[in-house]
């Protein structure tokens, strides 16, 4: 490689660090921790391949849900909404309630670029930000009450052993709290917004339709769709079929459109990979082990919060577990921290990631307004989640 193309080939790299404030962490994080604990052949088995394997093929099959329109339907339903707050809260509510049984980074994947397509439409593309901070809320609180909602729901659940019925129970007064938390600021906005210049309720074509639909291809929407029920059935069963299913998700795709395999969000993935090495290299050293041991028990609350903005839930929760003595109260604290920042939830990652890629260079921008609003949220829940505690069963 001449020493130009090696210059183009450097700043590229440079440009797509500074694009993506994600990778750039996860991977600084990830090189760190190789120097804490030295790695070796178990780091690669601890990484949870699963997870990565999931992420892959929703990103990809939903991406090809976007190509083939196959939201149309959805899309023309809510063209018929004439009131941006309800609007606001079928998006919203519809994140809240899908992500229990499809997690919540799938329900974001879902709905938040038909938020972005709508509010385009409707003239009110200052509230785009806004209202996909309360869809990531929605997901992280939505997704709380079910033992498959979230992956660090799902961990603690197969490791702790206790039945689905006991386990909804501890969470059912957050997520109750919750919906009625999210009506209030989605009706909060809407009173400030109304006071501002320029709002205007949804702006409705005649023919109701999008200019952004073109030519069905309906063997390949049958494709996807079908492509879909099997990804959410192999999450939902629990399956130890996933590395073939992944396989067979990747063939289809190789045979049928193989241009969708070249859309895939590859950051997104590499992302999630460096944040697991860290936590797997975290866990292995001995005096990190140590530390926990002697601090973390009676404190899960606390420690769940703070380290999930260091190396987000998923990973905290895989660190925290081997020295609990509270599940709930470490699940109060994972299903909290994404409130936080950006780094608490990786679902919150991937919410950014699809904002990024719609409107490249306002990462940034996507942060502010998600850290006020979302840090808001959790003022309120914090303290009350914690006396909670008190009552509820560990």
């Amino acid at each position: 490689m001449s020493k130009p193309s090696l210059k183009v080939f450097f700043t590229k790299i440079a440009f797509l660090f500074k694009k993506d404030i994600m990778l750039s962490v996860s991977l600084l994080a990830a090189l760190v921790s190789l120097f804490i604990t030295p790695p070796d052949r178990t780091l690669l088995k601890d990484i949870n391949w699963h997870t990565l394997a999931t992420l892959f093929m929703l990103i990809t099959v939903l991406e090809g849900f976007k190509r083939e329109n196959i939201f149309e339907p959805v899309l023309s339903l809510t063209r018929r909404v004439k009131k941006l707050p309800l609007l606001t809260c079928f998006f919203v509510y519809s994140v809240f309630l899908s992500s229990m049984f499809v997690t919540n980074d799938v329900s974001l994947i879902i709905f938040v670029p038909l938020t972005i397509i709508l509010f385009r439409e409707s003239g009110n593309e200052e509230l785009i930000l806004p209202v996909l901070t309360f869809e990531n809320i929605a997901a992280i609180r939505g997704s709380l009450l079910t033992p498959f909602g979230s992956p660090q729901n799902l961990f603690l659940f197969t490791q702790s052993g206790v039945s689905a019925p006991n386990f909804m129970l501890r969470m059912l007064p957050l997520w109750l709290f919750s919906a009625v938390l999210l009506f209030i600021f989605i009706h909060g906005l809407y009173f400030i917004a109304k006071k501002r210049e320029g709002f205007s309720e949804p702006k409705h074509r005649e023919d109701g339709q999008s200019q952004t639909f073109g030519k069905k291809n309906y063997f390949k929407q049958i494709l996807y769709v079908t492509l879909f029920v099997i990804v959410v059935a192999s999450i939902v069963s629990r399956t130890n079929l996933w590395p073939y299913i992944t396989l067979g998700v990747f063939i289809s795709l190789l045979i049928f459109d193989r241009k969708i395999l070249l859309k895939t969000d590859y950051v997104l993935i590499l992302t999630f990979f460096c944040f697991f090495v860290f936590s797997s290299s975290v866990c292995r050293n001995p005096k990190i082990s140590g530390f926990l041991m002697s601090h973390v028990g009676g404190h899960e609350y606390v420690w769940s919060i703070l380290l999930s903005q260091v190396i987000s839930n998923v990973p905290a929760s895989i660190v925290l577990w081997p020295f609990t003595k509270n599940l709930t109260a470490l699940l109060y604290g994972l299903d909290s921290a994404g409130l936080c920042s950006i780094i608490g939830s990786l679902a919150s990652v991937i919410n950014l990631r699809l904002y990024v890629r719609e409107y490249p260079g306002q990462g940034l921008k996507f942060i502010k307004t998600f850290t006020w609003i979302s840090l808001l949220f959790f003022s309120i829940v914090v303290l009350p989640q914690w006396l909670l505690l008190k009552f509820i069963p560990m």
